[in-house]
């Protein structure tokens, strides 16, 4: 007699990830977690400080990055290497030191990428909308600008003698990146062509012109091309397309002026030939705006994050004083990262800006898809996502007036936008906090709930960078400071000198 049973698609596949459980036995015998939990405690009995001075110093920011956005990052990774996903270690996760970060701005509760960025960059708080300002000045507001400025640790960094570099997938005007080197009340003034008139006559600079003339950066590379170039000017990779300024300014011309061994370039074959022992400058920028997402991304016609990165810190790396470098988007590989860095005089913090209303949970077996189905259904009768927004644009109703349902394959497919509770052209940000990971000399600064503006604070003071702004204007200038930098900066020069560092 032959039996046929009726499934949907999710049926299958949850039948599917629970048969493949069962037949991995090793995680049902008690010794199998007894053995790990001995292990994560050999580890964290070994723990040492490091008290070494932080000739280095690298930021990872995961824009938007929040608690649950890690969880589906590290399944998703699981996955993607044929396993079920939910035991996979992310190199993040194996950095020792944790914190939380308080996201939310002087004004707001929910936090946007600019204010956030003046915060962990530059160790002040500020107002929504604004960048490298302190929160007296108002967003859109050119007067206010003046004497607000607060400077970013790059620019300290620099300030020192350090090589400083930025490297984003996003435009390198944009407000992350921005908070390293540009103070503006207005975070979309990308060029001096989205300034209003009154910005421009009370001599306010965009943030492109800032990126060339206010701090003396080593590497750029990411996207923004556009508000670099003037709008006479046809993009050298998109014949349609033109430079955005009305200045008549060239600024790439102008970032190339005056320095020795600077090279420009815009795709990644052009990267690629940049031969790092004899270039101190390199700007890259490669799409008019931002870059493009990574499975959308060219590989022979577009670099990748990881490749960006490892010609930054191969450039920076050979300033004997040390270097300073922020990426945005930390897809970085562990094995390129390690080779080109070492734990004992390099700093390494990965954090997020703010997080996303992003939700993960529900009724799902282990390995159960990141991206597919609850196999538990609404009161509506229809399934959902396991992985949902709580705004945004995939807030839906079919012709019933009802939550039109979904299966594998819809979900499954490029370009599904997730569902969402409260319809919005764009989904938020969120206002919860997010975490910091952190490794290196002194990284156990980073410690229990903290407000973000700490990030800063505590990176300058690992590299004894400048620290008359930070402590002193703030009276936080104590013994215990003047110890660190001074014994730590003396011992490794004496250390340095007998060759024992």
């Amino acid at each position: 007699m032959l039996l046929l049973v009726t499934v949907s698609p999710m049926d299958l596949v949850s039948l599917l990830l629970i048969l493949v459980f069962f037949c991995d036995l090793e995680e049902q015998n008690p010794q199998f977690w007894n053995a790990k939990g001995k292990e994560a405690l050999v580890t964290a009995l070994s723990l040492k400080h490091n008290f070494h001075l932080a000739k280095n110093l690298i930021l990872f920011l995961g824009d938007g990055m929040g608690v649950s956005t890690v969880t589906a990052t590290r399944i998703l990774k699981g996955q993607l290497e044929g396993k079920p996903g939910e035991e996979t270690v992310l190199t993040m996760d194996t950095f020792p030191n944790l914190a939380l970060s308080k996201t939310y701005n002087v004004n707001m509760q929910m936090p946007d990428s600019a204010a956030t960025a003046t915060a962990y960059l530059c160790g002040v708080k500020a107002t929504y909308g604004t960048l490298g300002l302190s929160a007296t000045a108002r967003r859109g507001q050119c007067s206010t600008e003046k004497n607000n400025e607060v400077h970013s640790v790059l620019h300290r960094a620099r300030a020192a003698g350090k090589s400083v570099g930025i490297v984003t997938t996003t435009r390198v005007q944009h407000a992350s990146p921005g908070g390293n080197y540009a103070h503006t009340s207005e975070r979309n003034w990308y060029s001096d062509a989205a300034q209003p008139a009154d910005a421009l006559a009370g001599g306010c600079k965009d943030i492109a012109y800032q990126l060339v003339h206010n701090t003396d950066i080593n590497v750029i590379l990411g996207g923004g091309r556009q508000y670099m170039l003037p709008n006479n000017i046809t993009d050298p990779e998109y014949a349609k397309q033109t430079g955005d300024r009305l200045d008549n300014t060239n600024l790439i011309d102008e970032w190339l002026k005056n320095k020795k061994n600077a090279k420009y370039v815009w795709n990644k074959a052009q990267l690629d030939a940049v031969d790092e022992d004899t270039t101190e400058y390199l700007m890259g920028l490669f799409e008019p705006k931002d870059t493009r997402y990574e499975l959308e991304r060219n590989a022979e016609t577009d670099p990748s994050l990881t490749e960006m990165v490892e010609k930054a810190i191969k450039i920076l790396s050979k300033n004997p004083k040390g270097f300073y470098l922020f990426v945005e988007d930390n897809e970085a590989k562990k094995a390129l990262y390690e080779a080109l860095t070492s734990e004992r005089d390099t700093m390494s913090v990965v954090t997020a800006d703010h997080s996303h209303v992003f939700s993960f949970g529900s009724s799902s077996p282990r390995g159960n898809p990141v991206l597919g189905l609850s196999t538990k259904i609404g009161t509506d009768k229809k399934y959902f996502t396991t992985a949902l927004y709580g705004n945004g644009p995939g807030f839906a109703i079919d012709s019933n007036g009802t939550r039109p349902d979904i299966n594998i394959n819809i979900t499954s497919a490029t370009g599904y936008t997730q569902q969402s509770a409260v319809p919005l052209s764009s989904e938020t940000h969120g206002s919860e906090d997010v975490a910091i990971f952190a490794k290196g000399p002194m990284s156990h600064l980073f410690h229990g709930v903290q407000e973000q503006s700490y990030i800063a604070h505590a990176m300058a003071y690992a590299a004894c960078i400048d620290p008359t702004p930070i402590f002193v204007h703030l009276g936080m200038f104590s013994s215990t400071s003047l110890t660190h930098c001074f014994w730590i900066t003396l011992c490794h020069s004496w250390c340095k000198q007998f060759r024992l560092v």
